[in-house]
């Protein structure tokens, strides 16, 4: 979600003349903030630091932008003095003009108001990361005010397109190239057209009607709005991957009492296994915390034994840390010991693992469909993602990226798989003709699904930077 913010303020510093710059220092730096962990706030007032400690020159504006600018305003000034501006999450829309004030010669500005243009700005107002995935703001804000969570308090109640725009903006997605679109939202899979009350599965429906468009993801739905009419279009087998990113939270009842997230243990498992029953392909991966708030060791080991049950492709795993105007942070003791929550964290981990090995070891010799993202982290490959999210590294030429090919499962690790091409992978045109995007029949039993990463845009005049 913030890596698609930045693509909005990039575009928005376009618009004064300023391009990405390819070294720093750059004249403006844009910090876009994350808040949901204490890591990821205090990663911020380190990076200003950074900046002004360097011993050279240092930009000419900095601002700070994204959940922790909402979440700490004025107050940023204070902790970090170098700091020119301060921008909440829904007032991207003025960073404009605020950049023009400052170079007017004004001081210190703070914007958190909300605006609400700011949730359906124009896809030709969004400098896209060029690439075969685009993202899609549908809806933003939460209510469901989780007892641990501070989204609610930096990105407001939820608010939601309507289906129109949203097709429209896939539309011109289709039509500059992309393949896949990622639906993005707080709490997505709540949403409701405000004009008609479409819901989400009916969105993803008239998403994967747009000629040009193979595929289809989401983040990050709630346990408890995902619908049997969602799990039935994960059946269909259409553009929808099947791969879904489910937050648990925890394996605890009682845990999950404490942090206020509308089910337990058996609900959650109940759900995995009606849409496993359905889409039995279905890949599912979750978020964990260890050790909220009277976190015991039995409770803990219930959270192992979800890993066991559910068996998750991918976990995305943190130590609890207090966040300011939660009810987490009013009402329960963070009483944890920070060493009991470190040891917790690895053994958890170190689970998850061999599931991931596990299961990875099961995709030997199958084959995959893989949209081809580009050259592999490691050097000297490919990398692509089939329909489960896994990455797939492979021998193939540059040229096919942004292409589909087909390859079969050799190796793992516990991050990636590696495979062969089944074919030759040759570059084809994509051109938004549907003829163009009939996928390869291949061997749609065995077929495994992934998804794309992107790298840096430009445009041109004055030097800027963006960090997410």
């Amino acid at each position: 979600m913030n890596v698609h913010d930045s693509e909005k303020m990039a575009a928005a510093l376009g618009s004064l003349g300023c391009r990405p710059a390819e070294t720093e220092p750059a004249e403006i730096v844009v910090l876009n903030t994350c808040s949901v962990r204490e890591k990821a706030q205090e990663k911020v007032f380190a990076r200003v630091e950074q900046l002004v400690g360097r011993g050279g020159e240092r930009p000419q504006l900095i601002g700070v932008a994204g959940c922790v600018a909402q979440q700490e305003g004025e107050a940023i000034f204070g902790r970090a003095p170098a700091v020119d501006f301060v921008l909440g999450t829904q007032s991207l829309v003025r960073l404009p003009e605020i950049v023009r004030r400052l170079l007017d010669g004004e001081t210190r500005i703070v914007e958190t108001g909300r605006h609400p243009d700011n949730l359906d700005i124009p896809p030709e107002q969004i400098d896209r990361i060029p690439g075969v995935k685009a993202y899609i703001t549908v809806m933003e804000g939460c209510d469901n005010f989780c007892s641990f969570c501070v989204v609610p308090f930096t990105r407001g109640r939820e608010r939601c397109r309507t289906v129109s725009s949203i097709v429209r903006e896939a539309e011109s997605l289709a039509a500059s190239g992309f393949r896949e679109i990622q639906l993005l939202g707080q709490n997505v899979n709540s949403y409701r057209d405000p004009e008609d009350g479409s819901d989400f599965a009916e969105l993803t429906d008239a998403v994967g009607a747009v000629p040009g468009i193979r595929r289809i993801r989401f983040t990050s739905p709630h346990p408890k709005d995902f619908s049997d009419a969602l799990m039935d279009r994960f059946a269909a087998g259409g553009p929808l991957m099947p791969h879904m990113h489910l937050p648990a939270q925890s394996g605890s009842t009682t845990v999950l009492e404490r942090m206020r997230r509308g089910y337990g243990r058996a609900e959650f498992l109940d759900l995995v296994g009606r849409a496993r029953q359905k889409t039995p392909e279905l890949a599912l991966s979750t978020d964990l915390i260890v050790g909220f708030c009277g976190e015991t060791r039995r409770e803990f080991e219930e959270t192992l034994t979800l890993l066991d049950e559910v068996r998750f492709s991918s976990v995305y795993s943190f130590k609890y840390s207090e966040r300011p105007h939660t009810l987490a942070s009013k009402r329960l003791p963070d009483d944890v010991p920070d060493p009991e929550k470190t040891e917790r964290l690895v053994e958890l981990q170190a689970r998850q693992r061999e599931i991931q090995l596990d299961l990875h070891r099961d995709l030997v010799g199958r084959k995959v469909e893989v949209l081809i993202e580009g050259p592999s982290r490691k050097g000297g490959q490919l990398m692509g993602r089939g329909p489960d999210n896994r990455v797939v590294n492979f021998d193939g030429p540059p040229a096919a990226t942004g292409t589909f090919g087909e390859v079969r499962i050799t190796g793992f690790g516990p991050n990636s798989l590696l495979g062969e091409p089944v074919s030759s992978l040759t570059p084809r045109p994509l051109t938004g003709d549907p003829a163009d995007l009939t996928a390869d029949p291949g061997d749609r039993d065995a077929a495994i699904p992934l998804p794309v990463v992107q790298a840096a845009s430009g445009n041109g005049g004055r030097n800027a930077v963006r960090s997410a």
